[in-house]
């Protein structure tokens, strides 16, 4: 079983950057490929990027035109997105997750375990 929580979130302006984290409980952090999605009000949710478990390798949505980087951190079992130059389009409920597997999850139905998700507003 992993929990994860989210955090960073919250109210920027268009141009500005943001770094959400997620913190995942458990030892089995590194053998989980993560993932961070999505979902706009009224839409579905999206992959936005996802990294594997050894952090060899990502994977970025093509919206989002190299703004933003997956990252993770074995010590302290956490997940960072880090995200420039946000539009208002970016504005979203960004949520964490972790995918059963080793490798690199670019499904929804990949991930088992979810995290609460953290509110990004991007204004002008």
């Amino acid at each position: 079983q992993v929990q994860l929580g989210e955090s960073g979130g919250g109210l920027v302006q268009a141009g500005d950057s943001l770094r959400l984290s997620c913190a995942a409980s458990g030892r089995t952090f590194s053998t989980y490929g993560m993932g961070w999605f999505r979902q706009a009000p009224g839409k579905e949710r999206k992959l936005v990027a996802a990294i594997s478990s050894s952090g060899s390798r990502t994977y970025y949505a093509a919206s989002l035109e190299g703004r933003f980087t997956i990252s993770r951190e074995y010590g302290k079992n956490t997940v960072y997105l880090r995200m420039n130059s946000l539009k208002l389009e970016d504005t979203a409920v960004y949520y964490c997750a972790a995918s059963g597997d080793y490798g690199l999850a670019l499904s929804l139905a990949a991930y088992k375990y979810w995290g609460q998700g953290t509110q990004v507003t991007v204004s002008s």
